[in-house]
């Protein structure tokens, strides 16, 4: 037996039967066949971010390769061993003089669990992290190595970016990198009609955008990152300190506290969180600007709609937000997003706008999670496949082109359902052949 698993949030926890512990793709292909032999069900671990079941592991828990010191670089193209988190590679690359070109606000994610779910980020003339892979190594439900490529295998490895585990465990990617660059970023808290009314053109003047407000308000907080040359002002340590630790995690785990004893103080509380969480101005290596640590916990849905829907999704959203969210002091993120070619990436053939909403960890939050769901799939949204949603198969195949031939390929590359939960039978349907 092993000790039980949980992930960041804590909403979803299992005892696997067996955790093994992979060194390289020898290793994987050794705990795929012997799962196969033991007739276990097995899932790559990586490190919890994800608020839906899709990590969770039910037979044998596998923890994929993750030697930093297999990372190398040729040119432009950093290969990493799939376990390695965003946090570890975003500094080593930072020290060779390379960079991603994007990433989300988080960066505690494998390199595996952050293509397979779709991490994403921001930016209208930017893509998600999967855009960037070049190569993969991934083992099959049968024990099978497979290297896939644009020019090995590219109908495999189209489907594979955005595999969601469910093709097999990812040994080892290669991603399209950049030379390192600083951002400069602002912050700023700003009447919510304003930016609406301004996206587009704060869109088209920025290299990333995005913006959150909280419920109850009429204020928004408009961040905004820019490429540049220079190389100040820079951020002092206090300054990061009191902006992501006092702000960002302290008094905003103070604002949760009150807020679950005391409901009637919300609208207040998300008032002056508003004008607090506006940080001024200062340049940074782009990882550090991306990504913040995230001390509190919480659960998150977050939609993809086509970009041209933002308005009508946000006024649907807000409303939604005023009838089950009374006792919410989260604020609700926007983002927006080029389209890409990546069969299941959220932003799959259309520019796209993300919209997401949060409660803190162990409120309730069916309800408005539920109604801002409806609102948002009827807009032609899609699901993060990481956060927390309820949509089947059933739902899901009309809204992704490709849909049923990444599930043909998932019916032929593991056969005997090895890499299946319950999560997985939910958004993909189960095989015809099972009998499970």
């Amino acid at each position: 037996m092993t000790g039980r698993w949980r992930n960041w949030a804590g909403n979803q926890r299992t005892r696997p039967i067996r955790t093994v512990h992979a060194r390289d793709a020898d290793d994987v292909v050794r705990a795929v066949r012997d799962a196969g032999a033991r007739d276990l069900r097995i899932r790559p671990l990586g490190s919890g971010h994800s608020f839906t079941g899709i990590g969770v592991p039910d037979g044998l828990a596998l923890t994929v390769p993750a030697d930093p010191a297999a990372i190398r670089l040729d040119g432009g193209l950093v290969t990493v061993p799939a376990g390695v988190t965003l946090h570890t590679l975003n500094r080593w690359l930072w020290a060779h003089g390379r960079a991603l070109p994007n990433l989300g606000d988080i960066e505690a994610q494998t390199v595996a669990g952050a293509i397979s779910t779709g991490t994403h980020g921001t930016g209208a003339g930017y893509r998600g992290i999967a855009d960037g892979v070049r190569r993969l190594r991934l083992v099959d439900g049968l024990g099978e190595l497979h290297e896939l490529g644009p020019a090995a295998r590219p109908d495999l490895f189209d489907l594979a970016r955005v595999g969601l585990g469910a093709l097999g465990v990812l040994v080892e990617v290669t991603l399209a990198t950049v030379p390192a660059f600083h951002l400069h970023a602002r912050e700023s808290a700003r009447p919510l009609a304003e930016v609406l009314d301004g996206l587009d053109d704060l869109a088209a003047g920025h290299d990333h955008v995005e913006f959150y407000w909280f419920p109850h308000t009429t204020t928004a907080v408009l961040k905004t990152n820019d490429r540049t040359e220079r190389c100040s002002p820079g951020r002092g340590r206090v300054a990061a300190l009191v902006g992501d630790e006092v702000l960002g995690n302290g008094a905003f785990g103070l604002v949760q506290r009150v807020a679950a004893l005391a409901p009637p103080l919300v609208p207040r509380l998300n008032r002056v969180m508003a004008g607090q969480m506006a940080a001024g101005e200062y340049v940074a290596p782009s990882y550090a600007v991306f990504c913040s640590p995230r001390r509190i916990r919480f659960l998150e849905m977050e939609y993809a709609v086509p970009r041209a829907a933002l308005a009508e999704a946000f006024a649907g959203l807000r409303a939604a937000a005023a009838r089950h969210a009374h006792d919410v002091a989260f604020p609700v993120e926007v983002r927006i997003l080029r389209g890409d070619d990546v069969a299941l990436s959220t932003a799959y053939g259309r520019d796209t706008a993300y919209l997401a909403v949060h409660v803190h960890s162990g409120r309730p939050y069916e309800a408005y999670f539920g109604a801002v769901e409806s609102v948002l799939s009827a807009l032609d949204g899609r699901p993060h496949w990481g956060k927390l949603h309820t949509r089947t198969a059933e739902q899901l195949r009309p809204r992704y082109p490709r849909f049923d031939a990444f599930v043909a390929a998932r019916d032929r590359l593991d056969p005997a359902g090895r890499f299946r939960n319950p999560y997985l039978d939910r958004v993909l349907g189960v095989p015809c052949t099972s009998t499970t």
